[in-house]
């Protein structure tokens, strides 16, 4: 007499529906509109497209998107330890009113905050005036962008080494300590180690953002070509003249840009989950 088999049931109920509608959505938001731009940009033939990405004012956009882009996520990561260390590590008043702003910029749109930086740094304005008097232009430079993208950037850092920073244990410093190991020898050699590959995330993460970045770079950039032109703005300026196979050649080159950054992300979140 045969035994029938039980049949195993999923965990998650529903899981080839689910599953079908997931990649049904994941193909028609993300898939069709990228494979778009390849198809679009497949029509160019191989002379027209390496001419229309590697055209001088591209290649002084790509200096400038890359350069500042890198700059500032550097600057984030420094920072950005400092005040994710502040946050965990000190008790202040409206330590949680702090807390909250470290989000701002994920909340607010980038467009607001370009127009409220190019206000603030303009010549004439409150901070940008004294500047001026002191030989400092902000607005309209290429210090202007690293500015606006050091505060879209300055988030992930914070929020990527944070909670690295809460789950240290403070009994490995007091051992440290005992044996006649300074401050700056305790950080180096005990917290460092433990901290960097979040600290590698957030910087790649930040870098990611700042590459994209438009809405608050435009208003304070000053736009000027080869001086603070940005290469999302050439792909806006290409479809305003219905350039639409340049612009669709300068956005496959951002979108591969764009996928080793993420793979890069996705390497270092897994080392840092063995650490």
């Amino acid at each position: 007499m045969r035994i029938p088999l039980l049949r195993q049931h999923s965990v998650l109920p529903g899981f080839g529906l689910a599953m079908g509608w997931t990649l049904f959505c994941l193909a028609v938001v993300v898939l069709i509109p990228l494979s778009g731009l390849f198809f679009k940009t497949a029509t160019m033939t191989g002379e027209a497209f390496w001419q229309t990405i590697s055209s001088p004012r591209v290649i002084n956009a790509y200096k400038i998107s890359f350069g500042i882009a890198f700059a500032a996520a550097l600057i984030n990561a420094f920072f950005g330890l400092i005040v994710a260390w502040i946050l965990v590590r000190y008790t202040f008043p409206f330590k949680r009113i702090v807390d909250a702003a470290v989000d701002l910029p994920f909340a607010l749109p980038t467009a607001v905050a370009g127009i409220a930086l190019a206000t603030l740094y303009a010549p004439q304005g409150w901070l940008g005036k004294p500047l001026a008097e002191l030989g400092i232009k902000v607005a309209f430079t290429p210090l202007g962008i690293l500015l606006a993208l050091v505060f879209v950037g300055l988030p992930f850092v914070v929020r990527t080494v944070q909670p690295i920073l809460e789950d240290l244990e403070k009994d490995v410093e007091e051992v440290a300590a005992s044996l006649g190991a300074s401050r700056r020898q305790i950080f180096c050699r005990v917290l460092l180690p433990q901290i960097f590959p979040a600290l590698l995330t957030g910087f790649a993460m930040s870098f990611a953002r700042a590459l994209g970045e438009y809405g608050s770079v435009i208003f304070i950039a000053g736009n000027l070509p080869n001086v603070s032109e940005i290469i999302p703005l050439l792909i806006t300026i290409k479809l305003e003249q219905y350039d639409y196979t340049g612009a669709t050649a300068l956005a496959v080159v951002m979108l591969l840009a764009s996928f080793v950054l993420l793979l890069l992300i996705n390497i270092l979140q897994k080392w840092s989950s063995r650490q």
